[in-house]
């Protein structure tokens, strides 16, 4: 279930960043939209991280790396 929600808020920052971009193409970078959009990804940008961490503390994720 984690794992589902950090793809599922890894596709929406994804298309926050295309939004933004749209934005910045359609308005010139006058609009506020642009903002907006920055804003959003930010936050789910902090909350995929916080989610990542928590999932690295719980024991639900965990690193198969053998260095």
């Amino acid at each position: 279930m984690l794992k589902l929600a950090i793809v599922v808020l890894l596709l929406a920052t994804l298309a926050s960043l295309f939004g933004g971009l749209f934005f910045l193409v359609r308005d010139a970078g006058q609009g506020r939209r642009l903002l907006g959009a920055l804003t959003l990804r930010v936050g789910l940008t902090a909350l995929t991280v916080a989610l990542i961490a928590w999932g690295l503390y719980s024991g639900q994720l965990v690193s198969h790396v053998t260095w």
